[in-house]
C-alpha cells in the first residue's frame, strides 16, 4: 500500500509521529508537508487561513494530486488538512484512490476556530473519517459522511518511555506540573491553587499564549522552562511529582492526548475524571482522577507528600498504557487494517466495476 500522507509535518507535530507509526507498520510513505505552502505576508496568511482559499491552496491541491500520480498511490491520508479541495477528492476517487480524514480537532463542537470552510463543504466526499470521540460518530455521519472510524489518541513510543532508572522526589523539581495550552479555564484554575491554596504549582507551554492569560506577576510565578518538546517534555513529566491532564471542554472531549503520554513516561497522572478516563485506567491504582476543583484540591493535598503511593501508581499506569496499546503503532494500524477493507471497492471504481 502507498499512502500521500498530507498534513503540517515537524518533529514537534504529533501528525510526524503518525507518520512514522504508518511507515513502521509496513506502509510506503509519501510525504506532503502542508507548512510548505502559505503566502508569506502575516496579514495575507491569516486571511488565507481563515478563508481557505488563495494560490497557496490552488498549489497544494495540485502537488498532492501530482504525487499521487508520480507514485501511483492507493491511499491520500489527510491528516487535519484543512486546505483539501472538493475538486480534488472527487478526483482522487474518479482515479480509484481512497481518501481518509484524520480530525484530532472537533469540527462540530463549540469552540468555533476559523478555517473550517474548506472542510465543511469536503465531510461527504471522504472516504473515511477518524476521529476520537463517540459524539463525533453521529455528526460525521448526520452530515453524509461514507465511513466513520473512532480511535483513541495515543503516545509515541520512540520519546514517551519510562526512565530507566525511576526517579525519586529528590530529583523531581517540579511539583503539581502543567504541560500545555490554556483552553478553558485552566489559568483560572492553576492561578487558584497557586495563590489560594498555597500549592507549588508550574506551568510550561506557549509562552506567548500564557502570557494572555495569566497578569504579570502570576506568570512570573508559575511559569518556567518554555515550551517542551520530545525529550524535554519526557524528562519534564518525570521530574515532576503530579502531572495535571485537563479535558478539552470547548472541543467535547472524552479524554486527554496528554494522559496517555504522561502514563507512557512513567509520571503521576492526575486527571479531569470522564468516562473516556475511566475505561481506560483503573482509578486511584493507574490514575487518578478529579471532579472538580475541591476535588483536585484534595487529591493533590493526598498524594503530593505521598512519594510511595505515587510511584506505585504511576508504575500501574504505565504498565497499562503499554499493555492496552495506546501508542501510535496500535492505534494507526487499526487505521491501517480499515483502510484495506475498504479499498477494494474504492479501486474498483476505477476500473469501471460500478
Amino acid at each position: 500500500m502507498r499512502v500521500v500522507y498530507a498534513s503540517q509535518l515537524s518533529p514537534n507535530d504529533s501528525s510526524q509521529y503518525r507518520l512514522g507509526a504508518l511507515e513502521r507498520s509496513g506502509v510506503e510513505v509519501i510525504p506532503l508537508n502542508s507548512y510548505d505552502y502559505g503566502l508569506s505576508n502575516p496579514l495575507l496568511r491569516k486571511l488565507e487561513f481563515r478563508l481557505a482559499m488563495g494560490p497557496e491552496v490552488n498549489r497544494m491541491n495540485r502537488d498532492l494530486l501530482s504525487l499521487v500520480n508520480e507514485h501511483s498511490a492507493d491511499v491520500v491520508w489527510a491528516d487535519k488538512l484543512l486546505w483539501m479541495k472538493p475538486r480534488t477528492l472527487t478526483q482522487l476517487r474518479e482515479r480509484g484512490v481512497a481518501t481518509v480524514s484524520y480530525m484530532i480537532d472537533n469540527f462540530f463542537g463549540p469552540r468555533r476556530d476559523p478555517g473550517w470552510r474548506l472542510y465543511s463543504d469536503c465531510i461527504s466526499l471522504y472516504d473515511l473519517h477518524v476521529t476520537q470521540r463517540d459524539s463525533n460518530l453521529k455528526s460525521y455521519r448526520e452530515h453524509g459522511a461514507r465511513d466513520v472510524l473512532k480511535v483513541q489518541t495515543a503516545f509515541e513510543p520512540t520519546l514517551h518511555f519510562a526512565s530507566k532508572v525511576p526517579y525519586e522526589d529528590s530529583q523531581r523539581d517540579r511539583g503539581v506540573s502543567f504541560i500545555g495550552t490554556p483552553y478553558d479555564d485552566r489559568a483560572e484554575v492553576l492561578t487558584k491553587l497557586s495563590r489560594k491554596e498555597q500549592l507549588p504549582i508550574t506551568v510550561s507551554g506557549n509562552p506567548n499564549q500564557w502570557k494572555r492569560v495569566l497578569d504579570a506577576g502570576t506568570f512570573s510565578d508559575l511559569y518556567r522552562e518554555g515550551e517542551l518538546y520530545q525529550a524535554e517534555y519526557r524528562e519534564a513529566i518525570w521530574r515532576s511529582k503530579i502531572n495535571l491532564s485537563f479535558l478539552t471542554h470547548s472541543n467535547q472531549d472524552e479524554f486527554a492526548h496528554k494522559s496517555f503520554e504522561i502514563a507512557a513516561c512513567g509520571g503521576f497522572l492526575l486527571a479531569e475524571r470522564s468516562q473516556g478516563h475511566l475505561e481506560r485506567f483503573i482509578e486511584d491504582k493507574e490514575a487518578v482522577f478529579f471532579g472538580g476543583y475541591d476535588e483536585l484540591v484534595t487529591k493533590i493535598r493526598q498524594y503530593l507528600p505521598d512519594e510511595d503511593a505515587r510511584n506505585r501508581i504511576a508504575a500501574a499506569g504505565h504498565e497499562r498504557a503499554i499493555r492496552s496499546g495506546y501508542d501510535n503503532d496500535t492505534q494507526v494500524l487499526k487505521i491501517v487494517e480499515h483502510i484495506k477493507t475498504i479499498l477494494p471497492s474504492i479501486q474498483a471504481i476505477k476500473a469501471g466495476v460500478r
